[in-house]
């Protein structure tokens, strides 16, 4: 059980550090005028597709951090003997770094991007919390494009998607409470 919980952490790290990227995109002096929303303010049933806060930045950005995250973790996997255990069935020197890197921000902030669409469609504001999705859809987004590289048994995904969930939970709450957030979700 302790070894599957370590792999969820580890494994999924591109992930989670891709789709908090684009929270730091607009502090980087190089990248701010990349402020496009992806959805170029198209609309789709009279909303927005996916809304302003998404943007070619937000992408960019996500995709550096992940591949740098998977990089690290490649390095770590070579030279470190806990890197190779916790990694288990998963072998890092085998893994793409420049196809899966961006790989997992894709998915991630794509996940991220469709259940935008779909609070957009049921009328829920930007910003507004839409539990569980919001909590759950850069996990699914990519675990879905990490399938082709590897596949985990079904216990290794529900400890993914059980600690990612409460570690997104967490880090919200911890954002709201030193007034980052507006809400504690």
């Amino acid at each position: 059980m302790i070894h599957d919980i370590l792999l969820a952490l580890w494994l999924f790290l591109p992930a989670a550090t891709a789709n908090a990227a684009p929270v730091f995109g607009p502090k980087i002096p190089f990248v701010r005028q990349w402020n496009s929303p992806i959805d170029g303010g198209r609309t789709f049933r009279e909303q927005r597709i996916f809304g302003n806060h998404k943007t070619w930045r937000g992408l960019l950005c996500g995709i550096v951090i992940a591949t740098l995250t998977l990089w690290i973790q490649q390095l770590l996997f070579r030279h470190v003997e806990w890197a190779q255990y916790v990694s288990g069935p998963v072998d890092y020197t085998s893994l793409p770094l420049f196809i899966l890197g961006p790989l997992f921000a894709i998915g991630a902030l794509g996940g991220d991007a469709i259940e935008s669409f779909f609070k957009r469609q049921r009328g829920i504001k930007s910003g507004k919390a839409w539990v569980p999705f919001d909590q759950i859809d850069y996990i699914i987004g990519a675990v879905i494009v990490t399938l082709p590289f590897f596949v985990l048994s079904l216990s290794q995904y529900l400890w993914i998607l059980s600690i990612w969930f409460s570690m997104h939970l967490l880090v919200s709450y911890i954002g709201w409470a030193v007034g980052l957030k507006k809400d504690p979700i």
